[in-house]
């Protein structure tokens, strides 16, 4: 089995939770308390899974050599201020 382990000053209003749903599922409270934490650490673990931010990704890397010089070619004025405007 695993290591044991101790959660010094709960409140009352949990232990008392803890306590009531032992009884109504009719476990020990530990088992309830093993229940919580390993439900927790698989929402984390599904949260953590998640891919954020990933629409973009069939595009990338699909341009050719060609195709990236024409992009570069079309926003090369981008990159240029016309100092008039910042007078």
């Amino acid at each position: 089995m695993g290591s044991s382990l101790t959660i010094d000053e709960l409140d009352t209003a949990t232990t008392e939770w803890i306590a009531e749903e032992a009884q109504r599922a009719g476990v020990s409270e530990e088992t309830i308390v093993r229940q919580l934490i390993y439900r927790g650490i698989e929402a984390e673990r599904k949260r953590a899974a998640q891919q954020i931010h990933n629409d973009l990704d069939t595009l990338a890397g699909t341009w050719d050599a060609e195709e990236a010089a024409e992009f570069l070619q079309v926003v090369e004025d981008f990159g240029q201020v016309d100092r008039e405007l910042w007078q």
